[in-house]
């Protein structure tokens, strides 16, 4: 077996990133930028107000200084200022030139055209004005490379002057679920069949993510049919993931269907608990992931593995999971031979193994935010030691 970390590079080296496309800001919500971006335009692009008030010179504190007109957001005022003299500004509007401050109204009385200040404390030079270029200027890199592109991203770009992005491609993935035990989520279930949850669920994950995603349905496991099946979706998509029939039962085929349709398998067996039986490998251009069938096993694997595969080739710069740290709210046994990923909740700055831990359970990861990450052999640990997890949200 190899470990966790091998797997998931020798996985991501199965691949290349995708070429770019050049799309709307808009459609390039949830993508990532394949360059760094530059700004086009200077923001501020003048000195503008931070607040509702009057552009004085602080020199004149505290007044009483005679109002000549007004500056609004794209309605700046056109003269300047003279000594003794104020303009009504409101947020956003230019600034007028000779005023280096903005009083803000309510530290203000107006009578007329004449006003004072209300306080004692002088202003600081500059008080409530956005400088120019203080967010960013023409020619700043403004988002680097491989970032994901959202709500907050997409606002720089347009900021920037940008209305098209440069952004990482779409990879393409099937999702085939195997086991004659399997029936479609919401179809009646016999006495020997289950409802198929992975498809739904790896679908769910996926679904921030840039990519194009198809429900291959269910394989049985007939031989023949899985080799058709399998090699039909591989020269149809890019990725071609399985869930079951990965273990070594008599009636795991899915490794013996690939080999027989000329795959190159790459891996097999991870050294990590749930998801041991994960193996990987490549039919023509298309990687092939397969992953373990109980469905914490599903899960977890998809989450170190698959999601990482499809941000690299979407083009993101950082495609694993971070890890954080916390300390656990509870004793922690010794660690196995394996690394151990435990559905977990972070709360109050505290981790918490939740107690299901069987793969076969489902109800555990909706309950869970997080893997607590417990690496082999580690001896046991008590309450408050500082550990390892990758936050799921």
């Amino acid at each position: 077996m190899i470990s966790v970390a091998e797997a998931q590079a020798r996985l991501l080296a199965l691949a290349s990133p995708l070429p770019p496309v050049e799309r709307d800001l808009l459609q390039a919500v949830r993508h990532y930028m394949h360059a760094p971006l530059t700004a086009e335009r200077t923001q501020p692009a003048a000195d503008l107000s931070a607040m509702d008030g009057y552009a004085i010179a602080i020199e004149d504190f505290p007044g009483p200084w005679r109002v000549i007109g007004e500056s609004a957001a794209g309605h700046p005022f056109a003269g300047e200022l003279q000594r003794g003299e104020a303009v009504r500004i409101f947020t956003g509007a230019h600034v007028p030139q000779n005023a280096d401050s903005v009083l803000i109204q309510e530290n203000a009385a107006r009578d007329g055209d004449m006003l004072h200040a209300t306080v004692d404390r002088i202003p600081m030079h500059g008080a409530n004005i956005r400088r120019l270029g203080s967010d960013f200027r023409a020619g700043d890199a403004v988002l680097p490379k491989g970032i994901f592109l959202d709500a907050g991203a997409i606002a720089v770009a347009a900021m920037a002057g940008l209305g098209r992005l440069i952004v990482g491609g779409t990879p393409r993935i099937a999702i085939a679920a195997t086991g004659d035990e399997l029936v479609s989520a919401g179809s009646a279930v016999g006495p020997a069949q289950i409802p198929c949850s992975n498809s739904p669920m790896l679908q769910a994950m996926l679904a921030g993510l840039p990519c194009d995603v198809r429900d291959a349905g269910i394989l049985r496991d007939d031989l023949g049919a899985l080799e058709t099946s399998l090699s039909a979706l591989s020269k149809q998509v890019d990725v071609v993931v399985t869930t079951g029939g990965a273990s070594v039962g008599d009636h795991d085929l899915v490794q013996r269907a690939l080999v027989n349709i000329g795959a190159q398998m790459d891996f097999w067996k991870v050294a990590m608990r749930p998801g041991k039986p994960l193996m990987a490998g490549k039919v023509g251009n298309a990687v092939v992931l397969g992953l373990p069938g109980n469905p914490s096993s599903a899960f977890v694997t998809a989450f170190l593995f698959l999601l990482p595969l499809i941000r690299h080739m979407a083009g993101c710069g950082a495609p694993l999971p971070a890890l954080f740290e916390a300390p656990t709210a509870t004793d922690l046994p010794a660690g196995g031979d394996r690394a151990e990923y435990l559905r977990a909740t972070v709360e109050g700055g505290h981790v918490t193994s939740l107690m299901a831990q069987d793969s076969g359970l489902t109800r555990a990861l909706s309950q869970a935010n997080a893997l607590l990450v417990q690496q082999p052999h580690v001896p046991p640990r008590p309450e408050g030691t500082m550990i390892q997890y990758m936050r799921l949200s």
